[in-house]
């Protein structure tokens, strides 16, 4: 069996000299393919990806990318390797155009990024059609389109989104769902942690549930939906 593409595996670790927050947890992303990390507040879930992307000190485990342990490697480094992040909270510069804000994320780029710029464009019309307004004056499903966009730009070879859904409407979070599936199959993998636990193991080929910073179950998204116990303890009753 191949390797995923994206793995952080046995990650146990703090921030600095805190005590550990992960114990010994695996989360991983193949190519093409969404995975979503699930569990109660608490549980670690943000901490993970923050792990996998070298914002938190590892004591133990490793992570993996393309086979290349990038365990030393700090947050900038990996992007340059190919990560695209998109923190939950302060992801756009809001006083900057939409556009601008994309340009943003061609950062690294040193070739022509017209074509990704229209790419994205393509992916969220809607920022098209406001692309000269400032990202400020925007819904918070808007700004979450920019804030994935912007991470697109730099033609990441993964993409992980710590809580995209939050604080928008069911249909924002429907429609950002949508386009996230349709980055997943342009073949980038999709590592996301995602508070809306039912909607996100729906479209997930790979989920896992975290308790205190631990892997508490993992299978498919549609393993954990019919799974009696994580329906009654994450899921919300048995329904």
């Amino acid at each position: 069996m191949t390797e995923p593409f994206l793995i952080g595996e046995m990650m146990t670790g703090g921030y600095g000299q805190g005590p550990d927050i992960l114990h010994e947890c695996t989360i991983s992303a193949s190519k093409g393919e969404i995975s979503v990390i699930v569990g109660p507040n608490g549980a670690g879930k943000s901490t993970a990806m923050k792990a996998v992307f070298g914002m938190l000190d590892l004591r133990g485990g490793a992570v993996r990318l393309d086979g290349e342990d990038i365990s030393g490697l700090s947050p900038q480094d990996r992007v340059v390797k190919g990560m695209g992040f998109v923190p939950q909270n302060a992801n756009i510069f809001t006083s900057l155009t939409v556009e601008e804000n994309l340009e943003m994320g061609a950062f690294i780029r040193r070739d022509d990024f017209s074509d990704t710029m229209a790419q994205v464009y393509d992916l969220f019309p809607i920022l098209k059609e406001k692309r000269l307004q400032a990202a400020g004056e925007l819904s918070g499903g808007q700004r979450q389109q920019v804030a994935v966009g912007r991470a697109l730009m730099t033609q990441p070879k993964v993409l992980m989104l710590d809580e995209p859904t939050a604080g928008v409407s069911p249909i924002v979070m429907d429609e950002l769902f949508d386009r996230i599936i349709e980055v997943a199959r342009s073949g980038i993998p999709i590592l996301m942690v995602e508070q809306n636990a039912r909607q996100a193991l729906e479209i997930a080929d790979r989920g896992y549930v975290l308790v205190q910073g631990r892997n508490a179950y993992s299978g498919t998204g549609k393993e954990l939906l019919n799974d009696p116990e994580v329906r009654k303890s994450f899921l919300g009753g048995g329904g």
